[in-house]
């Protein structure tokens, strides 16, 4: 590189030199080499644009009424695209004596106390593994990073209490090992305050674009800071975007996705004016450039779902070869406590926003 640089300067030397008709001939040969002289752009770097997923297309039934290994409700998951498992984050059941505790504790305490359990699925919903995640937080929402064959979980963690539930401060990161117990002091986890005085902290990782999204709470008010993943893990906190979450429901779980940013929101059937077959499930699109909404749709999938009570958002690409095919994945709730059962939809047509909005003009 270093070479055809010194040569084409010497070109451009030699040519200027020459009578007016070599000039002209020479300022057309440097346009042509323009593309050779600008510097190398790093590779990998992250950058905010991509289509948009269309909320109004069919959603896929990807699993239903799949058990995790409590029976409490599904509250976030995330894909291993590259071993191809989920995994699935719920509050611990009461009743439960893990190693080192003098009794039973109620379910009450392990929502307080922010304590997990985290199932590992495979493609098809059927459970692999778990692991318990004592004071963490509330699992709102969870990320994956996948290395090799080893999933890396990114949650909330060093939960604190505030009304009856453990919310998270901050955000970890700790490979999947199957059958254990992690504390927020256990030396697998490596934590990231990304953002000083913030709390109710959760966090999204998007696979096909090397980004992490944190959603927090400063000053009373939720944001989102979107962050490049590599430059997470070397300590380096400095966002490529941080937006303020817009007025929503019944706050369900995100996703981002590109230049986009994806918030689910609902409650069960029965319950904050949702009845069935419709609802009261939403889906609202954050553009990460300009923070504005751009687009807002009811979401219908999985109507016939018994409780239906939406929960989680994650990225889901099926073929690791296309990571441009990527889905926008939701999760419901189902069943009847104490068999809370786990379900996932996803949306998989993406288009550029502005064909999206002229189609849903009348």
């Amino acid at each position: 590189m270093n070479s055809l640089f010194t040569k084409s300067k010497q070109l451009i030397r030699t040519l200027f030199t020459g009578k007016r008709a070599v000039k002209h001939v020479a300022c057309i040969t440097i346009l042509s080499l323009l593309p050779i002289l600008q510097p190398v752009v790093s590779e990998g770097k992250p950058v905010l644009h991509s289509k948009m997923f269309d909320l109004s297309s069919e959603a896929t039934e990807i699993i239903r009424d799949k058990a995790l290994h409590n029976g409490t409700v599904l509250q976030s998951f995330a894909f291993d695209n590259v071993n191809r498992h989920i995994y699935v984050v719920q509050l611990m059941a009461g009743g439960q004596q893990l190693p080192g505790e003098s009794a039973p504790v109620s379910g009450s305490a392990r929502d307080k106390n922010g304590d997990l359990t985290l199932t590992q699925l495979d493609w098809d919903g059927n459970e692999l593994g778990y692991m318990f995640l004592k004071g963490f937080g509330h699992g709102v929402q969870i990320g994956v990073e996948t290395v090799g064959e080893t999933a890396y979980l990114w949650t909330e963690t060093d939960a604190v209490t505030e009304g009856s539930s453990g919310w998270g401060t901050q955000i970890a990161r700790f490979p999947f090992e199957n059958g254990s117990i992690m504390t927020p002091d256990s030396p697998e986890l490596e934590k990231h305050r990304l953002i000083e005085g913030a709390d109710r902290t959760t966090v999204n990782i998007d696979p096909a674009n090397g980004l992490l999204t944190m959603r927090y709470r400063k000053d009373g008010a939720f944001r989102f800071g979107v962050y490049d993943l590599e430059q997470v893990k070397s300590r380096n906190y400095e966002p490529v975007a941080d937006v303020p979450q817009p007025k929503v429901g019944t706050f369900q779980g995100f996703a981002s996705y590109g230049g986009y940013l994806y918030l689910l929101e609902g409650t069960s059937y029965g319950s904050g004016g949702s009845e069935p077959p419709t609802g009261n499930t939403y889906i609202t699109v954050v553009s990460l450039t300009s923070g504005d909404v751009v687009d807002k749709q009811l979401i219908t999938a999985g109507n016939t779902l018994s409780f239906r009570e939406p929960e989680g958002m994650a990225i889901r690409i099926p073929d690791g070869k296309h990571p441009q095919k990527a889905e926008l994945s939701f999760g419901f709730a189902s069943n009847f406590t104490p068999s809370r059962l786990a379900n996932i939809y996803s949306l998989d047509r993406l288009m550029p926003e502005q064909a999206l909005i002229k189609k849903d003009r009348p």
